[in-house]
């Protein structure tokens, strides 16, 4: 299947932060598109914000060596979200704010990536922790699921 030219895909999106011993819980459910550029496969979206229902762009590029990068926001609302997702490898991030670029870093002890072609579906879980400095932010899990 050639899905150069992208494929309409659902998408189910549940994520769990937990941040001083508190856990909080998102799920989404969305439309996007799964796009394949030689061996790189994109999945996009766009979430609505649970705060005032705006549209947020999301990209997750999966990288042949089975990284994962994600890119949440865009340049026009002065936040961008740029983590890099590497198996038990510390991987620096970018978080651009309205105030300026602020350094952060994950430690992913467990990333998959399962894909199928008939039917096209998948399944991608991330387990990471998110690090300013020495500071830990927070322990996180992005569970996504999708089907053409």
């Amino acid at each position: 299947m050639d899905i150069s030219t992208g494929l309409p895909i659902a998408i189910h999106l549940e994520t769990v932060v937990t941040q001083d011993g508190d856990a909080t819980q998102h799920v989404f459910d969305e439309q996007g598109q799964l796009v394949q550029m030689g061996q790189t496969l994109y999945i996009r979206y766009k979430e609505t914000s649970e705060d005032d229902h705006s549209l947020i762009p999301v990209t997750l590029k999966i990288e042949p060596d089975g990284d994962l990068k994600l890119t949440r926001g865009d340049v026009t609302s002065g936040q961008r979200l740029h983590l890099r997702f590497s198996r038990n490898t510390r991987v620096i991030a970018r978080y651009q704010t309205p105030y300026g670029e602020i350094p952060i870093e994950t430690v992913t002890p467990r990333l998959d990536v399962r894909i199928k072609n008939r039917p096209v579906s998948g399944e991608i879980y991330v387990a990471y922790q998110l690090f300013a400095g020495n500071d830990h932010l927070g322990d996180y899990r992005l569970h996504l699921v999708f089907t053409a």
